[in-house]
């Protein structure tokens, strides 16, 4: 990402309201959208499984930690399938249909990264279930690695049953998947119990659930 970058901003009531640069939108604490996709399958043990990435280091948020399979920023004037579609390719080499993804709702948040920097997002909220293993995918140099955490065991680890699970690792360029012992801290921070709300709609989307399903 480069301060190059354009996104449409926001108002309070969430009406579009122009266009600024990526650095400024951060600066001064605009309104803007965003696209999250988890990618989620059951396996042939009945296993469900949850797909995370690894945030670079060089990231100006949260680097080094886990974070949602696949998220990114609209672009200035792209709508909602353009963005979808281009960031599922450009994160993991996904090329898939728009309906093929799952809407599980719209998560608006705000929060302060960095001491000089508002992040206001609208973000619109997916699941994908796809099984493919770890070293299919074709990730960019936004994120180091991948990993595959078992949900039961996710919910586990965010009700406070467990300090840590064990979780499969692949480094970027690597074809060597390893186990890692993975902390809610390694994950990306959030106030609103974010992940611990999408494990449980994950669940109940493998359970066969897929009419009532909001984060």
């Amino acid at each position: 990402m480069t301060s190059e970058e354009f996104f449409d901003i926001y108002d309070d009531n969430l009406v579009k309201i122009g266009v600024k640069r990526r650095s400024q939108v951060h600066r001064d604490g605009d309104w803007h959208r965003s696209f999250h996709c988890w990618v989620i399958y059951r396996d042939t043990a009945a296993k469900d499984w949850i797909l995370l990435q690894k945030r670079a280091p060089d990231k100006d948020t949260y680097p080094d930690l886990f974070d949602i399979s696949c998220a990114g920023h609209y672009s200035a004037g792209e709508d909602l399938a353009t963005t979808a579609l281009r960031e599922l390719d450009e994160e993991l080499g996904l090329k898939i249909e728009f309906e093929e993804l799952i809407r599980i709702g719209l998560r608006i948040a705000t929060k302060k990264p960095s001491p000089d920097m508002i992040d206001r997002e609208i973000s619109d909220v997916f699941l994908l279930i796809n099984d493919q293993p770890l070293t299919a995918y074709q990730t960019n140099d936004e994120l180091t690695g991948l990993a595959r955490l078992g949900i039961e065991d996710a919910l586990a680890l965010c009700a406070g049953e467990h300090d840590e699970i064990t979780a499969e690792y692949l480094s970027r360029g690597e074809q060597t998947i390893t186990t890692i012992k993975f902390r809610l801290t390694d994950f990306v921070p959030t106030f609103d119990h974010y992940f611990y709300r999408l494990l449980v709609v994950a669940k109940r989307c493998l359970n066969g659930d897929q009419q009532h399903l909001v984060i």
